[in-house]
């Protein structure tokens, strides 16, 4: 599913005059993931195609893929790593090296409606939809750390086997 949304945004990521993504995928052996595969890849659209707008902000352009200057911030990357947590969870980790955001800005990145884009470019519901989409369809968690001028990380956690997870939140909420 990853590789599918990058061959999808292949664009986004080709190298630029004086600004270059550098794409670097640390892939753990997984095992086949019960999930709901298209809706997966709608949260992997909407994180790297995020990550991608920060990075380019970083070198001094916008989000329509223009960058004005060369790269004010030297080496932009985007990070994909996929690892096995515990007996029955997958974790996957898209980080950017990019403008990062606030404490504030990060606690509300999840409401409906809240957008860092200008006016006219972000809905402000590709977040939510992706927490929805992670938290209520797989019973996992979508959690974001970032830091102003050094980047952000988004982790995805989902379980393995989604009929275990569903037997466990039946359980506890029973």
């Amino acid at each position: 599913g990853l590789d599918s949304t990058l061959l999808i945004l292949k664009n986004r990521l080709k190298p630029k005059q004086n600004f270059t993504i550098n794409l670097v995928k640390e892939y753990g052996s997984l095992p086949p993931v019960e999930c709901y595969a298209s809706q997966l890849n709608q949260v992997f659209m909407n994180l790297l195609a995020n990550a991608i707008d920060a990075l380019e902000e970083a070198a001094g352009g916008n989000s329509n893929g223009k960058v004005y200057s060369s790269a004010k911030r030297s080496n932009p990357t985007l990070t994909i790593k996929t690892e096995i947590r515990g007996k029955n969870q997958v974790s996957i980790r898209i980080v950017d090296n990019g403008t990062g955001m606030t404490e504030a800005v990060s606690k509300q990145i999840f409401d409906s409606f809240f957008t860092t884009k200008p006016m006219g470019k972000g809905t402000g519901i590709g977040l939510a939809i992706s927490y929805q989409i992670i938290a209520e369809k797989h019973g996992g968690q979508l959690t974001c750390v970032s830091q102003p001028g050094k980047g952000t990380e988004f982790v995805i956690e989902i379980p393995i086997y989604q009929t275990v997870a569903r037997a466990a939140s039946e359980i506890i909420n029973n």
